[in-house]
């Protein structure tokens, strides 16, 4: 840390998979303008964000620095496939843990300090408390990170103040957007209210993993309400995953054997199924979905995990999900599916030509990485934003369908459901209407990101913020 750099760049993500995934990815795009970037995390939860991230390799990277620092031991409970609410409340033990980073990330940021000119902080909105310190240090400055797209950032703020008038539009969409109910914990909601206290003191403004290819109405609700940290400043610098895949790291046996089988498939006749890191199956809606898709005579890939415990490291084997009887076997003896039981290349699978559909729980990350790609989505919602991320994706972009709709999430799972769902996204003519919109909106957006794209220019324009003189 000898060298005097002009600006160095310190990424602060929150722990939580598709966190951490949007943040790594965003230091790949900072690092190519030849700035610094410090990446920093608890020990386990950057090796588990180096060892899953797809599409480039971290490693290769020169001016990308990994910063990983102890936290006290934490409960390490398993998640809850039974749970009433489907909110990971099994994590939080986890999240209260990653709050005693404030310490060593007030000392990185002293050291940084004196070597570089300017410290530029851009923090997940969720590490607010973590960087307020920021402010002991006068060459320093914050950016906040949202995880959410700008459809619903703007409406959790909204919903509090109303103060402004919305168009017929977009009063239609609210109407369509489920309440707070089942999405958090009580427990969760009172981590939120900390951190929002926190980061409305603190930002300069606000980066979003969105586009303005299709989120530049509500990004403009989101300066005109003043939100964005009470600031007119936002950057919508997404996708930030890799819009081409280049993925170095020596590929698994299960991998080749995964995309030897993809390769087999026509164009757009697979389906591929994955509910993220956060969501449980019990072991009766695992029987009812393998059903569904079997029966519904569409080719499938299925990533069948549980769910992430707070350290993925911990030496404990994971529960495994049951499906019938010789399912697995069957599917793959007869050729109509394969089903993944470890970690899955998700934007090489949703990059290849023959997926043509994503069933999905509609995490942002998620989202993000289906638009990009072109992919439809057949949208099942579990909790947190991601009830209001799939009315953004059926109701405004028309890239999606409901398999199951948020008021539902009460009803028992059965298989004629999946079914359904499977075939509306596959091979209806609605389905086939859907497709043709993603498609068209992923071209739109990889696109963007090229030299004089609107996801370029905005890339460039928060860049000159952070480098003025």
């Amino acid at each position: 840390m000898d060298q005097i750099h002009e600006v160095c760049v310190v990424m602060v993500p929150f722990i939580a998979q598709g966190h951490l995934n949007q943040l790594l990815h965003l230091s790949r795009l900072i690092s190519a303008y030849n700035l610094p970037v410090h990446f920093v995390c608890a020990t386990n939860h950057t090796r588990q964000a180096k060892l899953r991230i797809h599409g480039w390799d971290p490693l290769a990277v020169d001016n990308i620095h990994f910063h990983e620092f102890p936290v006290p031991s934490y409960p390490n409970p398993p998640p809850n496939p039974n749970a009433t609410i489907r909110f990971p409340n099994h994590l939080m033990p986890s999240f209260k843990a990653i709050m005693h980073l404030r310490e060593p990330f007030s000392k990185l940021l002293s050291d940084l300090s004196a070597t570089t000119k300017r410290v530029v902080i851009v923090h997940d909105y969720l590490m607010s408390s973590v960087v307020q310190d920021f402010s002991l240090v006068p060459n320093a400055e914050v950016y906040m990170f949202q995880s959410c797209c700008a459809f619903t950032a703007f409406l959790y703020h909204w919903e509090e103040t109303q103060t402004l008038k919305l168009d017929d539009e977009t009063e239609s969409l609210w109407k369509k957007v489920p309440s707070h109910d089942g999405c958090f914990s009580q427990e969760f909601f009172e981590l939120l209210e900390s951190e929002d206290s926190s980061f409305k003191k603190i930002s300069s403004g606000t980066l979003y993993d969105t586009s303005k290819v299709f989120e530049e109405k509500f990004l403009s609700l989101l300066k005109n309400e003043g939100i964005d940290s009470g600031t007119t400043k936002n950057w919508a610098i997404g996708p930030f995953n890799p819009v081409t895949i280049s993925d170095h790291k020596n590929p698994t046996t299960e991998s080749k054997k995964l995309f030897n089988w993809l390769d087999k498939q026509e164009a757009n006749s697979v389906i591929y199924v994955s509910f993220g890191t956060t969501v449980s199956l019990s072991d009766e809606e695992a029987r009812e979905i393998a059903i569904g898709l079997e029966e519904s005579g569409q080719k499938f890939i299925w990533v069948v995990r549980e769910a992430d415990k707070g350290d993925i490291f911990d030496g404990e084997d994971d529960r495994k999900v049951e499906l019938p009887e010789g399912y697995e076997e069957r599917v793959e003896t007869k050729g109509v599916g394969v089903v993944v039981r470890g970690w899955a290349p998700q934007l090489e699978i949703l990059g290849h030509p023959s997926t043509g559909g994503f069933m999905s729980h509609c995490g942002w990350n998620s989202c993000m990485e289906g638009i990009t790609m072109g992919v439809p989505i057949a949208a099942w919602p579990m909790h947190s934003d991601q009830p209001r991320n799939s009315v953004l994706i059926t109701e405004f972009l028309g890239v999606g369908i409901y398999a199951r709709e948020w008021f539902r999430r009460d009803e028992k799972v059965v298989a004629s459901m999946v079914e359904g769902a499977v075939r509306r996204l596959m091979s209806s003519e609605e389905g086939c209407l859907v497709r043709k919109k993603a498609a068209e909106l992923g071209f739109a957006v990889r696109r963007s990101v090229e030299e004089g794209g609107v996801m370029r220019k905005e890339l460039d324009a928060f860049v000159t913020e952070i480098t003025r003189s």
